[in-house]
């Protein structure tokens, strides 16, 4: 859909105020059954203010802008759990705030509903039904009143910790500490098409995100192939068709992979600004993919300490990527390439090559139990490959 900004009029934007109004985005009559026409049509500067507070809150690009992604986010938002029967429909899943609320309750009653993406799929359906069935309700897998009033009257079965966390935790060490065997997904951004990301030029040269990130991908795939694991790059180095977050989420699933990368560059008008950051799935509610945190956190921390690149920290975004994959996924943005300071160092062969280390020590690390975790910067990544041509002897 064509963004819709500040300056506009129209029913489109009558309906992103009275949302906003609803959630308490804008002042007005919070009913949420109050009429489109009881509030402005005018996307004025009250208006882009609220919708960057609810990007910011919902983990979107904060641009002010109400594009496919945050029209799809705010109308998700609408909804409260209990406000509407909520059932399994294929092919267009309900998606909204009162699913996410429905899987978390779920969760906390020891009910596997899987992560809580706010996505009505068929394993919350099953969570449902599992649910019904135990408290005496037809188990047809949809939440209605009856199910609604049953969930509200019982208390929680897990106490003492963040269910999900545990299934994960333990799919992780039940795994084992080897590379040997498992999927991993390279995601090199951008490269569809036209579409190359940040281009920088400098002097006569000129320097692209898709080119530099797939460099990037393409070491870090030879060496995670020597330490074993099955590796797959979501492109190669020309151009392809454009996949969209939701595309690549849905090859990486696809694969069964155990766990996916997806590598970019940043930029910023402040030439400044500078450094790397990771982000994971997580949403402002408190929603969070937690070993996808922890791969973010020992991927930004491997990167910072063996690379001394400016610490932006991990932060959580819903982005489709992060959010649709059924596996452990983060995205590191590597630096900002409008930067002099980054852009220096990201042209230079053996830097990209320590960023790789850093990368595959951190996913060494993720299959490492907790209590048997290395300090940071700590694995000398070459004895990776050394153990698995030892073994192949």
């Amino acid at each position: 859909m064509r963004a819709i900004r500040r300056g506009e009029t129209g029913p489109a934007v009558a309906e992103i105020r009275s949302i906003l109004v609803q959630l308490e985005f804008l002042p007005g009559d919070p009913d949420p059954t109050a009429t489109v026409a009881s509030t402005a049509d005018v996307f004025d500067e009250d208006t882009e203010t609220a919708v960057c507070a609810f990007q910011q809150s919902r983990g979107i690009g904060v641009d002010g802008l109400v594009g496919t992604e945050t029209w799809a986010a705010l109308d998700g938002a609408r909804w409260k759990l209990g406000a509407r029967t909520l059932f399994h429909s294929v092919p267009n899943a309900l998606v909204g705030e009162d699913v996410s609320a429905l899987q978390e309750r779920l969760l906390e009653m020891g009910f596997d509903s899987g992560r809580a993406d706010g996505i009505y799929g068929a394993q919350t359906a099953r969570a449902v039904a599992q649910f019904q069935r135990e408290v005496g309700l037809t188990s047809d897998g949809s939440c209605g009143p009856q199910t609604m009033k049953a969930l509200r009257r019982l208390g929680r079965k897990v106490v003492g910790g963040r269910p999900q966390w545990l299934r994960e935790a333990e799919a992780f060490r039940q795994s084992g500490p080897n590379l040997v065997g498992k999927t991993i997904v390279i995601d090199p951004g951008h490269g569809g098409g036209e579409d190359l990301g940040v281009v920088v030029p400098d002097g006569p040269l000129r320097w692209t995100e898709a080119d530099l990130v797939y460099d990037v991908a393409a070491r870090l795939e030879g060496r995670l192939a020597a330490a074993g694991m099955r590796v797959h790059l979501t492109r190669g180095p020309q151009p392809t068709q454009p996949m969209t977050g939701a595309q690549r989420a849905d090859l990486a699933n696809g694969l069964g992979a155990d766990l996916l990368i997806s590598l970019h560059l940043d930029e910023n008008i402040n030439p400044d600004a500078d450094g790397v950051a990771a982000y994971h799935y997580g949403t402002g509610s408190g929603v969070t993919s937690t070993v996808g945190e922890r791969l973010a956190n020992l991927v930004q921390r491997e990167i910072v300490v063996r690379t001394g690149m400016e610490n932006c920290r991990i932060h959580y975004k819903t982005w489709d990527l992060l959010r649709l994959t059924r596996m452990p996924a983060v995205r590191v943005d590597l630096g900002y390439l409008t930067s002099p300071k980054d852009r220096d160092r990201l042209v230079n062969p053996l830097f990209r090559e320590q960023i790789v280390e850093a990368i595959l020590a951190a996913v060494q690390r993720m299959y490492y139990p907790v209590e048997n975790d290395v300090p940071t910067g700590s694995i000398d990544v070459r004895q990776l490959r050394m153990a698995i041509a030892s073994r192949r002897a």
